[in-house]
């Protein structure tokens, strides 16, 4: 029996055997940071919306203040974040994601308090995830989603701390 392989063929197999990591690496998996910074976009897209509901919804002037700044700082944060896309070759989300999508309908359906608890409950939770999150980012190598997370830290911080003042200054009942 013949176990020899013909010259042609071993040439083919070394060839597809040599060619198989550059495959991998073109049309590599999304990794980490490219799921980050979709997310990242999705999350500003989402903070805008509901900060232009506050703007029109809030029963409060620091609701609507809040949501000002919202849409301000997460506009500013999402271009940021586009370019991190481009730069990471990361085709961007041009939406909120669906559990986003039912937070924001669940808020368009209130009104007066109920709209400004609830609201300030979602951005105070949310916020405090992000924290989490970008953190965590921003420890990976250099990358430009480490850089983007980094810098974006102090304005997530600084939303935290206002959503928490509005919670602990809103009437409950």
């Amino acid at each position: 029996m013949n176990t020899r392989i013909p010259p042609v063929s071993a040439a083919a197999m070394a060839a597809a055997m040599l060619s198989a990591p550059l495959a991998l690496a073109a049309g590599s998996a999304p990794t980490h940071s490219d799921a980050f910074v979709k997310k990242a976009i999705q999350g500003n897209l989402a903070e805008i919306k509901e900060g232009r509901l506050a703007q029109r919804k809030g029963a409060t002037a620091g609701v609507r203040r809040f949501g000002a700044v919202l849409v301000r700082d997460h506009s500013e944060a999402n271009q940021k974040a586009m370019a991190a896309a481009s730069s990471m070759g990361v085709t961007p989300p041009a939406e909120p994601n669906s559990k986003q999508t039912a937070v924001y309908d669940h808020l368009a359906a209130l009104s007066g308090r109920r709209f400004d608890e609830s609201f300030v409950e979602a951005e105070v939770k949310d916020h405090r995830k992000d924290i989490a999150k970008y953190r965590k980012e921003a420890k990976a190598p250099n990358s430009p989603a480490s850089t983007y997370a980094s810098t974006s830290l102090p304005v997530l911080h600084k939303h935290l701390r206002m959503a928490e003042a509005l919670e602990r200054h809103s009437p409950r009942g």
